[in-house]
């Protein structure tokens, strides 16, 4: 406690609030950090061979993350959509001392509500109800046969759910793809959201018109029959990590690549590829505009993440911009947009750095910036 004081007393010219938000959280990062594995310093990634000797890396999980450890309790949403009976994972943490707010984080394409962890815990303890779905056709979700996917389809499952949880308004926040179902979801419906926090998310830009080939489901589902836990740990490194890795990664690398080797392995290659397309030709890059939500967009500034690289030819590859400079002119198109640079991160703080991450995001939802 004395280190506080001493901290505050450093800082005895800030405004009081944020003093007093900083000793706060404090005790919440530390318990915090104290249940999850102590940090490692950044490494050069491994050659791939030497990455498959990972245990992680060699489960095998069911279509439905089946045998992949959740930090929470997963309960079941189920609805109808497309004429099929569908469920949504969720995991629901109930505040220490409720501050009469309700969290949904939503995940990234390549993670799961479980990637939330941490976060999720930290929100809690701060008085927040927090609910961390997965989205129909990933991770513990169903992942029906032939579905449509479309970015309001997406976020329609998910209003349903926060409405059947009796939610009411909440505060969304979106990573990487959830941050896209994020926007569309303050687009349609924008009387259930009250805030929305952006973490590093896709549709910044339009791919198609940047020159990016379409890239059709049959086309997506070729490319993710070559994934192995060899090569998502290099497409990881080089475009989530900005060229380092630590072990606590080999978890999530892990926890994809043992879907796709599990016996559902075929069911995860069509909702990954179909969800590939619609993310290619779904973008809200041109209707900023319409978000009028208060939104804060967080980037990393060593976000490396640009969807549709991978198959683009070279000469329109290379011109791709990085998130890192999408974010600050997204944010001033939005009405209350406000963008938060985070130095040094990449595409995912939440595991890249968590207890950083945390205080930025809970200085977002409290209005209190450095």
């Amino acid at each position: 406690m004395q280190t506080l004081v001493n901290a505050a007393r450093r800082h005895r010219r800030l405004p009081l609030r944020r003093v007093l938000l900083s000793l706060f959280l404090a005790p919440l990062l530390l318990a915090s950090l104290t249940a999850a594995a102590p940090a490692l310093k950044p490494l050069r990634i491994a050659p791939p061979s030497q990455s498959l000797a990972s245990s992680a890396a060699a489960r095998h999980y069911g279509a439905r993350l089946e045998g992949f450890d959740y930090p929470f309790p997963v309960h079941l949403f189920r609805a109808t959509a497309q004429g099929q009976t569908v469920e949504m994972a969720y995991m629901e943490l109930a505040p220490v001392k409720a501050n009469g707010r309700t969290i949904v984080l939503l995940h990234g394409k390549n993670f799961c509500g479980a990637t939330w962890g941490d976060t999720a815990r930290v929100l809690a303890a701060a008085g927040y109800r927090v609910i961390v779905p997965d989205q129909i056709g990933f991770c513990k979700s169903s992942k029906p046969t032939g579905f449509q996917y479309s970015v309001q389809g997406l976020a329609t499952l998910t209003e349903a759910l926060l409405r059947a949880r009796g939610a009411g308004k909440v505060t969304l926040v979106g990573h990487s793809m959830g941050g896209l179902i994020a926007m569309r979801m303050a687009i349609a419906v924008p009387q259930l959201v009250d805030q929305m926090v952006l973490v590093d998310p896709l549709g910044l830009a339009d791919g198609l018109a940047q020159g990016v080939p379409y890239i059709s489901v049959d086309r997506a589902a070729e490319l993710e029959r070559r994934k192995t836990a060899a090569t998502i740990r290099v497409a990881q490194q080089a475009s989530y990590y900005h060229g380092t890795w630590r072990s606590d990664y080999d978890r999530w690398v892990g926890m994809l690549a043992g879907m796709y080797a599990g016996p559902g392995r075929e069911a995860v290659i069509d909702a990954q590829a179909r969800t590939t397309e619609m993310i290619e030709t779904q973008p809200v890059a041109s209707e900023f505009a319409r978000i009028t939500t208060p939104t804060v967009l967080m980037v990393g500034t060593q976000d490396r993440n640009v969807f549709g690289r991978s198959w683009a030819p070279p000469e329109v590859a290379n011109q791709l911009p990085d998130n890192a400079a999408l974010g600050d002119r997204a944010a001033s198109r939005m009405h209350h947009g406000r963008f938060v640079p985070l130095t040094g991160l990449g595409h995912v703080p939440q595991v890249e750095d968590p207890a950083r991450f945390q205080v930025a995001l809970i200085q977002a939802l409290s209005g209190v910036f450095e």
